[in-house]
């Protein structure tokens, strides 16, 4: 190519591997907790990146995986605060949010997820969404919409019921209880679990196998499978619409709040509807 299409990121990375598999590192930067957070930059990337990826024609597979002590942080609490400070910056992220999901959908190259330690917020969004997702056995999945206080939106509605039924996205929606990466498994959360160890080496190998076969084959069976996740569309709108509702309610400020200070959130009363 003439022209590096990555070449205007700043909070992704990216590796080139053998056969056309790209390596996309969601980078951990100067943040404290040593996890890969979301602020409005890399929020912005994520969704913008998969349209890159479907037109880069060196591009035949992708690993997706963070850096440092887990997959994904989450949110930045200031972005999360200016969302709901700010009715300009929530429009925008709802429309990235939309976005983001929409576009690892509509993405033609196989995406493979190799998630460890902590699996939260927007990075998670790529990871279960993910053509193959992987996780170390000990990797802790979590959606943490409810304890911030805004509706489960992102990528929930969309495929936790089709991937481990409704019964369990409940469960884990609702409460938002973690997922060991061995549970996520049995559930059918995600398509495999390895030990720490091994968890990138078997990503690249699944990978590899994904780039070194029939592009048009591999490419068009995503696409017809992915009509389940379209199908699912107006749900997903509809969470989004609600999570973001919430982002101007008073109860994301207790869960902000609640997360700055490390205690557990007290949102009391009831919803006013």
């Amino acid at each position: 190519m003439s022209q590096d299409p990555y070449q205007h990121y700043q909070s992704l990375q990216f590796k080139r591997h053998p056969n056309g598999v790209l390596e996309l590192i969601m980078g951990a930067g100067a943040n404290k907790s040593g996890l890969s957070t979301a602020d409005h930059r890399m929020h912005q990337e994520l969704a913008d990146v998969w349209r890159d990826i479907d037109r880069d024609p060196e591009t035949r597979a992708v690993v997706i995986r963070g850096e440092g002590k887990g997959f994904s942080g989450g949110g930045d609490l200031s972005l999360v605060e200016d969302m709901a400070d700010d009715f300009a910056v929530r429009a925008r992220v709802w429309r990235e949010a939309r976005d983001l999901v929409y576009n690892v959908i509509n993405c033609s190259k196989p995406i493979v997820s190799a998630m460890h330690g902590p699996a939260v917020g927007a990075g998670l969004v790529a990871g279960l969404l993910a053509d193959i997702s992987i996780a170390a056995k000990t990797a802790r999945i979590i959606d943490g919409h409810t304890r911030l206080g805004v509706a489960a939106g992102d990528h929930a509605a969309i495929v936790w019921p089709l991937l481990c039924g409704m019964a369990k996205a409940k469960y884990y929606l609702l409460l938002c209880e973690p997922v060991t990466g061995e549970e996520a498994e049995r559930i059918g959360l995600v398509s495999l679990t390895v030990d720490e160890a091994d968890l990138l080496p078997k990503a690249f190998e699944v990978a590899d196998k994904l780039a070194r076969g029939s592009s048009t084959a591999i490419r068009w069976t995503k696409y017809a499978l992915n009509n389940w996740l379209r199908s699912a569309g107006p749900a997903f709108d509809a969470s989004l619409a609600l999570e973001f509702m919430g982002f101007s309610g008073p109860d994301v400020r207790e869960g902000l709040a609640s997360l700055r200070d490390r205690r557990a959130p007290d949102f009391g009363g009831d919803a006013p509807f």
